[in-house]
């Protein structure tokens, strides 16, 4: 595990930008599993950036996304498809058909979850796996429970993920219950993971994904037995590692 601490939400972005770069300079038709959020937000404006300097080519890249809403259509402002494309894929010299998001109006919801582990085995998994955290220190929308579930799966958010995420809605209310989401074991079978965390509201999380135990009741634990996972954080996140000694890359 490798561990960068930057002074602060720009830096950091920076940070995991020049990573995901490297990896599209080393393997220009790379896969990379793309996650959405406020958090990677800032990693998108300066992936843009060095794109439309010529640093780097997107014309070769495919992409996986983590979820998707259910009962959101592509366009819904609010869905991860809009957010994709709003964020990152309209500013991009990226190929429309190179970018996958699961659809969260499949009629057929398991199949649609089958499709998308099928889909990711035929790219042959992602090269580097962009990861953002939740408070809860959920993956993706792998919310705390019982197991770590591997494969794509359909998921009953939990009331902090709905709380969380409702300031981005009109109201509470509005946020979907369900999403479909990337499961622990594709998101394992990455060759590398990237996880990008800001904020003290996110220092517990950070804390129990890197320090404490593996436990499905913090999903982003499990991370601890990947081969090549890295932390990007600000000071803020990492405020508990470091008040526990923890070390720097």
């Amino acid at each position: 595990m490798k561990l960068y601490r930057e002074k602060n939400y720009e830096a950091m972005s920076r940070r995991a930008a020049n990573l995901m770069a490297a990896e599209i300079i080393k393997k220009p038709n790379c896969v990379l599993g793309l996650a959405t959020g406020s958090t990677p937000v800032g990693v998108y404006r300066e992936l843009v950036k060095k794109n439309r300097e010529g640093d780097i080519s997107f014309k070769e890249v495919e992409t996986v996304n983590l979820d998707e809403y259910r009962g959101l259509s592509a366009d819904h402002e609010q869905s991860y498809r809009y957010f994709m494309q709003t964020n990152f894929f309209d500013w991009i010299n990226i190929r429309p058909e190179k970018t996958h998001v699961p659809d969260g109006l499949a009629s057929d919801a398991e199949a649609e979850c089958a499709s998308y582990d099928a889909l990711i085995a035929s790219l042959g998994g992602a090269d580097l796996q962009l990861l953002g955290l939740g408070r809860n220190g959920h993956i993706g929308f792998n919310e705390p429970g019982p197991s770590f579930i591997k494969e794509t799966h359909v998921v009953r958010l939990t009331q902090n993920t709905i709380d969380v995420n409702a300031r981005f809605f009109a109201s509470a209310d509005e946020v979907p219950r369900e999403a479909i989401t990337m499961g622990i074991g594709s998101i394992m079978a990455a060759r590398r993971l990237l996880v990008v965390a800001s904020g003290e509201e996110k220092a517990d999380a950070v804390y129990q994904a890197i320090c404490g135990p593996i436990t499905p009741e913090c999903q982003a634990s499990i991370l601890q037995l990947h081969h090549d996972v890295v932390f990007v954080c600000d000071e803020a996140a990492l405020t508990k590692v470091y008040e526990a000694g923890g070390s720097l890359c």
